[in-house]
């Protein structure tokens, strides 16, 4: 697999090897070994998570306060834009944030350290987007950045996202 490391402390963009002939392709989406040897994801994963979304649909950008979660994300179906951010005021790339596509046909993956915030927003007719986690969702204990945020300047590919209602309520990053 090919590992990128990104600006951001941790953030990896994985490239996992498909092998492919005129039946389909076969890939190893994740091995422990493997991912704790060459991308350094040594974390242990609680929980696996799923959603399917339609072109538009903007989610996040989200964290756990207390408990933060790791994610291990791909797509498997369409297409997103795909954002990390760094949230932390003590850490020297605060309100730093990459991107990347994630689709079905590049098979990429993005590692996401716990402690940064997390958004996607599909580009494709639908998406349908999975994540392994380090840790267990508790809404008690979740957060959010406004997908708008001044400060972070995210060029988003649409202008109008289709959000929840919780996710139009999230402050300025430092708000």
């Amino acid at each position: 697999m090919n590992v990128q490391t990104t600006q951001l402390p941790g953030v990896r963009i994985i490239a996992p090897r498909v092998f492919g002939d005129a039946r389909g392709y076969f890939l190893e989406s994740f091995s422990a070994r493997r991912y704790e040897e060459e991308a350094g994801i040594a974390l242990p994963f609680v929980q696996d998570n799923v959603s399917r979304s339609t072109y538009g649909v903007l989610r996040g950008l989200h964290f756990q306060r207390s408990r933060p979660q790791g994610k291990l994300i791909q797509v498997t179906e369409g297409a997103v834009f795909d954002v990390v951010a760094d949230i932390d005021p003590a850490s020297a790339t605060y309100g730093q944030y990459v991107t990347a596509e994630l689709s079905a046909d590049n098979h990429r993956q993005i590692w996401v350290p716990p402690g940064y915030a997390h958004g996607f927003c599909v580009i494709s007719e639908s998406a349908v987007f999975q994540y392994k986690c380090t840790d267990y969702y508790d809404p008690a204990d979740e957060g959010g950045v406004a997908w708008n945020c001044p400060t972070l300047a995210i060029p988003w590919p649409i202008d109008a996202p289709v959000l929840s209602e919780k996710d139009k309520r999230h402050p300025a990053l430092g708000a």
